[in-house]
């Protein structure tokens, strides 16, 4: 046995547990260099060191036993660049999911209520160049970006401001139609995207200031406000984006307008403040 490592000592050298090691060697994810046929031991040889070290780094970044069997099995190195390549956008994903978390986190335990200005207004007839579909919620933002760049491609001359609307089943059900458009005097009919006519419609709205992480809390605060105010909800929500990653990189200077139409007999453009 002379160069090879019992299983304790190829433990203590790589920092995987002895457990860890006998799970590996079961699963077909790191085999010991060879088996005592009749005590059973596992003996490891040095040169396995270095992928001990690789299979442990993979997996304290969550990736899949399956993966990293692949990774570390594969003769391919575009392959094993591949695998890499795309768990690391998967943990990228994960973090940015992780930052939006804290962001909400650390603004909804601000022991001071939101406080947001809303208007009450009546807009005005306008028509877009606009795609509609039902769309996942876990869905919407890489729907967004898609449509959106769909639009782009084709309409030159714009308007107004791009925007959303958002069904309430979006959000109640977690599946339900998004439409996303840019206000044009002359809407093609290509592919996904159609002319649409948004009408005259009533709404309580208010401005989300800085990135979308924390987007939640102003709807909810706009939420309270309708609530509060005896106003009945009717329709889609509206989002205009005066300021968006279109325009700059700078989540900080980005603002996004918040409709939410509501029956209510008032004056246009009245200004008053909720939380």
């Amino acid at each position: 046995m002379n160069g090879l490592l019992t299983i304790g000592e190829f433990s203590r050298i790589t920092h995987l547990s002895v457990k860890t090691l006998r799970r590996y060697h079961e699963s077909g994810l790191l085999e010991p260099a060879t088996v005592d046929d009749y005590s059973g031991y596992r003996y490891y040889d040095t040169e396995q060191v270095a992928t001990a070290q690789i299979i442990r780094r993979f997996r304290s970044m969550q990736m899949p036993e399956k993966e990293v069997r692949a990774i570390v099995h594969t003769p391919d190195s575009d392959a094993r660049a591949r695998l890499i390549s795309e768990h690391l956008t998967r943990l990228e994903r994960q973090l940015d999911d992780t930052r939006s978390a804290v962001t909400a986190l650390r603004r909804l335990l601000d022991p001071t209520p939101p406080t947001i200005e809303v208007r009450r207004i009546l807009t005005e007839k306008r028509s877009v160049a606009a795609i509609s579909e039902i769309v996942d919620a876990s869905d919407v933002l890489d729907w967004y970006s898609e449509a959106m760049a769909e639009i782009d491609a084709v309409v030159i001359e714009t308007t107004g401001q791009p925007g959303g609307l958002y069904d309430n089943e979006l959000f109640t059900e977690g599946r339900g139609v998004m439409t996303v458009y840019v206000p044009t005097s002359d809407a093609p009919s290509l592919n996904r995207i159609r002319p649409m006519t948004l009408h005259p419609t009533e709404l309580a709205v208010t401005v989300h200031h800085g990135s979308h992480d924390d987007i939640d809390v102003t709807y909810g605060a706009l939420g309270v406000y309708v609530e509060t105010n005896g106003l009945a909800i009717a329709g889609p929500v509206r989002e205009v984006y005066v300021v968006g990653p279109r325009d700059t990189e700078d989540p900080t200077l980005w603002r996004t307008e918040i409709g939410w139409p509501v029956f209510a007999a008032t004056s246009s453009g009245r200004t008053t403040s909720g939380s």
